[in-house]
């Protein structure tokens, strides 16, 4: 099923020519398993980390992988305005666990109140990114690729032996 979505969507030749008129190398935009978990694996990866800038991360990547680019920048807007402030918090959160901290208590959604606390946030909140960049986007990863894997065997036709 997710090959189908795929191969429907580059059966236009829109795709080619905009790679051929801006010269943007075939593999950034390439519909393969590989591609496309590994598209999914940076984006997420990088979507995870509370900083500005993710989709410059993701394309910074781009010498070092080949994956598909625009899979890996749309999982970076997983983590969007309205869906921020939960993840960090669970970050935040989970890197109090880990560290073996309290948490801050009287959490007030204010500027002031973060610029005056931002001590106490900042460790916390990266240490807890870690579990979360690393293992649940690689989880995510072999998730999709498992998902492919059994999607080709199922539209293969089956041989029966005799």
């Amino acid at each position: 099923m997710i090959r189908k979505i795929f191969k429907k969507k580059r059966a236009n030749g829109k795709i080619d020519q905009f790679i051929k008129k801006y010269k943007i190398p075939r593999e950034y935009l390439s519909v393969n398993r590989k591609s496309i978990t590994k598209g999914i694996f940076i984006g997420l990866f990088w979507g995870f980390i509370p900083m500005p800038m993710q989709m410059l991360a993701v394309l910074a990547m781009t010498p070092f992988f080949k994956f598909n680019v625009p899979i890996a920048i749309s999982m970076v807007w997983l983590s969007n305005p309205i869906t921020m402030p939960f993840m960090y918090y669970m970050e935040y959160q989970t890197g109090n666990f880990i560290l073996g901290r309290d948490g801050l208590e009287n959490i007030q959604l204010t500027l002031t109140w973060f610029s005056d606390n931002w001590d106490n946030i900042l460790v916390p909140l990266y240490v807890g990114t870690i579990p979360y960049s690393v293992f649940v986007s690689a989880i995510i990863y072999f998730i999709v690729n498992r998902l492919w894997i059994a999607s080709v065997k199922k539209a293969k036709p089956h041989k029966f032996k005799c």
